[in-house]
């Protein structure tokens, strides 16, 4: 191609770009000005039959900013649903126990069940639900949410939902414990009473439902709480303090074992 056309392309490709796109036809391009080596006749046979190749050239130009266009809008439909994307995996990476591979595996089902790229409570709950499809799980999934929710604005992003996953399948004892006391932690104060921890464990017992074995007693949930708080709260004031909880749970070996349970998920 000559320089002469080149510049023509360019000049041609510019004015698709000035955003009068949809009037625009083929019979619009026009050759060169009379000055230029390329001819006075501007009849679309004659300019076709000088420059074969760039007519051609031009025509697949246009071709393709319309499809760049359309791909355009559709990226900025898409965009209008896409409310958050994640940090790069590098950083993610660095900040959990993933690897950038399995971070690429949780980012494809997290966005499979969240397209918007977060989830909100009621969401949460019935993704939460079919897995205890016995019981309610509505309530601990509420508190399991509020437990994600780091940023206490009603929605969980990918880079909160990571984050926990990282402390729960791959975190120190200290990091587990640390995350389960703010889950028992309802109202944030620093401290668990009692009433925050019989809600919690009703929510559970809830979730698993009726169908349990033994079949569980309805004072069960009661009965539970009773036991254990009196052995967590270590000074009787009436509250559990986190270092309360982490020694309460430390001495406890079948607390221990279930922190274990989840260390191989992946």
């Amino acid at each position: 191609m000559s320089w002469e056309e080149f510049s023509l392309l360019v000049a041609e490709t510019g004015r698709v770009g000035e955003g009068n796109q949809t009037a625009l036809r083929k019979e619009e391009l026009r050759p060169p000005s009379p000055r230029t080596s390329l001819g006075t006749d501007r009849s679309e046979g004659a300019w076709r039959s000088r420059c074969p190749r760039l007519a051609e050239t031009c025509e697949n130009t246009v071709k393709k900013s319309f499809d760049i266009e359309e791909d355009k809008i559709e990226d900025e439909l898409e965009m209008t649903t896409v409310c958050h994307r994640p940090e790069g995996l590098e950083q993610l990476e660095a900040q959990t126990n993933f690897t950038k591979r399995e971070l690429q595996v949780l980012y494809r089902g997290f966005k499979n069940e969240c397209p918007s790229g977060v989830v909100n409570e009621e969401t949460f709950k019935q993704i939460y639900a079919q897995f205890f499809p016995h019981g309610d799980a509505s309530m601990y999934a509420h508190y399991l949410f509020n437990a994600f929710d780091t940023a206490q604005n009603g929605s969980v992003k990918f880079e909160d939902f990571v984050m926990a996953l990282s402390i729960l399948l791959r975190g120190t004892v200290h990091e587990k414990l640390r995350w389960t006391f703010n889950l028992y932690d309802i109202n944030k104060d620093g401290y668990i009473n009692k009433e925050e921890m019989m809600d919690i464990v009703k929510a559970i017992y809830d979730m698993m439902g009726k169908y349990t074995y033994p079949v569980l007693k309805e004072d069960a949930p009661r009965q539970h709480v009773e036991v254990f708080f009196q052995k967590m709260d270590k000074n009787k004031d009436g509250v559990v303090t986190l270092d309360e909880f982490i020694e309460s749970c430390q001495e406890d070996d079948n607390i221990m074992r279930s922190l274990q349970l989840f260390e191989n998920v992946m």
